[in-house]
C-alpha cells in the first residue's frame, strides 16, 4: 500500500468519524464494575471499538505470519538435516555394500548420532555388526528400530534373518510369525517360516505354510515347484502319521499322493510300511514287489529282506529271488541283492555265483568288491578275498550297502525319503546304482538253483 493511499484512508476514516459523531452527539455511560463507570460520546466509543479491532485483528494476523515463518524455518531446516544425513547413510551402505565395514562404521555411526531414530540407519547398523561378528548388537539396534516403528516389515525381517544366522531359530519364526501377522499373504514370510519348520522336521506345521504360500499365489515360475513340495511335505506328514501309530490314517494319504505323482519312491515304500504297521503283511509284500518293478530301486528290495528275515522267514525271501532270477536274469541290481541274501544267509556257493555274474559285466563298485571279498573269505579263498577288500577300501561286519543322494553325492548308511544334506526329496538310492543298472550283462548262463525247488514266487 502507497503512501498516499494511506493518508487518503485517514482523511476518510476522519470525516466517517466527524459525520458520525454529527449524527450521534449524546454521551453514553459504560459499567465495567458495579460502581465505575466511564462516559464518552457514542461515536467516540464506537471508533474505539473499531481501532482495539484493528488491532487485535493485526497482532493475530502478525502472530500467525511469525508462526508460519517459524514453522517453514523448521521444517527447511529439518529437511537440509535430513538431506546432510541421506547422504552420509548412502555413503555408509555403499561402503558396507563394497565391504569397507571400518568406513562404514564411521559414516553410519555419524548418521546416527545426529539422528538416533533413523530407522534405516538403524538397519543399515545392524547389517554390519552382523557382519562384524557381532550379532547381539545388531538384534538391539533392531529392537530400537521396533520400537520406533512397530510395523516395520524390514526390521522384522533383518530381525529374523539375524535371528536364523545364529540359530536362534525359535525367536526367528516369532518374528516370521510376527510379520504373516501384518500382513497374512506375504510370501516371503511364509516360505522362510516354512523353510524352518522343514529344517526341524516340524512337519505338519510346514504343509500349514506350504498351504498358505500356495494360496497367497506364488510367482508363475514357481507354481510348479510349489506345488511339488506341498506334494512332499504331505508325504512326511503321513509317514509321521505311521511312526505315530496311525498308519490307517496315512494310508489313504499316501494312495492320493500316488495318484498324483506315481513315481515318487519314498510314498511307495512308506505304504509298504503303513500295511505292515497294520498287519497286513502281504498288502506291504506286494507294495514293494510292484515298487521295485516300477522304480528298480533296491529299498524296496531292503524292506522285503528285513521284512522276512524280521519274521525268520528267509525261505519264501529266497523262492522269490530266485523265480525272479530266472525270469529277469539280467537284472543286475537283483542279482546283486540276491547274493548278498545268500552270503548273510551262508549260502555262500550261491552268493559266489550271483556275484560273480555282477562282476563279470563289468562293474566296478566298492560294494560289490565287498561282498566278494566276504564270499571269499567264507570260501577259504584268502588269496581272491585280500584283492577283494583292498578293492573294496573298508568291510562292515553286516554287509551293508551304503545309499547314496543323486543330487549331492550325500553319502548314507541307511535308506531315506530326503536327503539330508541338500533336503532334496526322492533322490536317496543305492551306491553306484545307476553304474550296476546301466552296465550290458554278458550273456549269463542259467543259474543252478541251490538249497531249494524252482518255484515262482506266490504271491507275485
Amino acid at each position: 500500500m502507497t503512501f498516499m493511499a494511506v493518508i487518503l484512508l485517514f482523511i476518510f476514516f476522519v470525516l466517517f468519524f466527524l459525520y458520525f459523531w454529527g449524527l450521534n452527539p449524546h454521551m453514553i455511560t459504560i459499567f465495567y464494575l458495579p460502581e465505575q463507570s466511564l462516559t464518552h460520546p457514542a461515536a467516540m466509543i464506537v471508533i474505539f471499538c473499531i481501532v482495539i479491532g484493528l488491532i487485535l485483528g493485526f497482532g493475530a494476523h502478525l502472530y500467525s505470519t511469525v508462526a508460519h515463518w517459524l514453522k517453514h524455518w523448521n521444517r527447511d531446516r529439518s529437511e537440509k538435516k535430513q538431506r546432510e544425513i541421506s547422504v552420509i547413510y548412502r555413503e555408509g551402505v555403499g561402503r558396507l555394500l563394497s565391504g569397507d565395514l571400518k568406513k562404514a562404521r564411521g559414516l553410519l555411526s555419524k548418521a546416527l548420532d545426529r539422528d538416533p531414530k533413523r530407522v534405516d540407519t538403524l538397519i543399515a547398523m545392524a547389517s554390519l555388526t552382523s557382519q562384524e561378528g557381532n550379532p547381539t548388537e545388531g538384534l538391539e539396534l533392531l529392537r530400537k528400530a521396533s520400537e520406533i516403528d512397530p510395523k516395520g516389515m524390514e526390521v522384522l525381517f533383518k530381525t529374523a534373518a539375524i535371528q536364523e544366522e545364529i540359530g536362534k531359530d525359535e525367536d526367528a519364526i516369532a518374528s516370521y510369525q510376527s510379520l504373516i501377522a501384518l500382513e497374512k499373504d506375504n510370501r516371503k514370510a511364509l516360505r522362510h517360516l516354512r523353510d524352518l519348520y522343514i529344517k526341524h522336521n516340524n512337519w505338519q506345521e510346514a504343509l500349514d505354510s506350504q498351504r498358505q504360500v500356495l494360496k497367497a499365489g506364488p510367482g508363475a515360475n514357481r507354481v510348479a515347484a510349489e506345488k511339488e513340495l506341498l506334494l512332499y511335505l504331505r508325504y512326511e506328514v503321513a509317514r509321521l502319521a505311521i511312526s505315530t501309530g496311525s498308519p490307517d490314517d496315512a494310508m489313504s494319504e499316501l494312495k492320493d499322493i500316488l495318484k498324483q505323482e506315481a513315481d515318487f519312491t519314498p510314498a511307495k515304500v512308506s505304504l509298504g510300511d503303513a500295511y505292515a504297521a497294520m498287519g497286513r503283511g502281504d498288502d506291504a509284500v506286494k507294495t514293494w514287489q510292484e515298487g521295485y518293478k516300477m522304480h528298480s530301486k533296491s529299498v524296496f528290495l531292503e524292506r522285503l529282506e528285513n521284512y522276512f528275515m524280521e519274521r525268520e522267514d528267509p525261505s519264501s525271501l529266497l523262492n522269490f529271488f530266485r523265480g525272479q532270477v530266472l525270469n529277469q536274469g539280467e537284472d543286475l541290481m537283483f542279482r546283486l541283492f540276491y547274493g548278498k541274501l545268500c552270503l548273510r544267509l551262508e549260502m555262500v556257493d550261491e552268493a559266489k555265483e550271483q556275484l560273480q555274474a555282477v562282476e563279470s559285466s563289468g562293474v566296478e563298485s566298492s560294494q560289490l568288491h565287498l561282498l566278494l571279498a566276504e564270499t571269499y573269505r567264507r570260501c577259504r579263498e584268502p588269496e581272491q578275498a585280500i584283492n577283494e577288500y583292498q578293492k573294496a577300501l573298508g568291510i562292515s561286519k553286516r554287509l551293508h550297502l551304503n545309499f547314496s543322494c543323486e543330487k549331492c553325492q550325500h553319502i548314507t548308511p541307511e535308506w531315506d525319503s530326503r536327503c539330508p544334506s541338500c533336503g532334496k526329496w526322492n533322490t536317496i538310492s543305492l551306491v553306484d546304482r545307476k553304474l550296476i543298472q546301466e552296465a550290458s550283462p554278458l550273456a549269463l548262463d542259467k543259474m543252478v538253483i541251490h538249497h531249494g525247488e524252482q518255484k515262482a514266487w506266490q504271491g507275485a
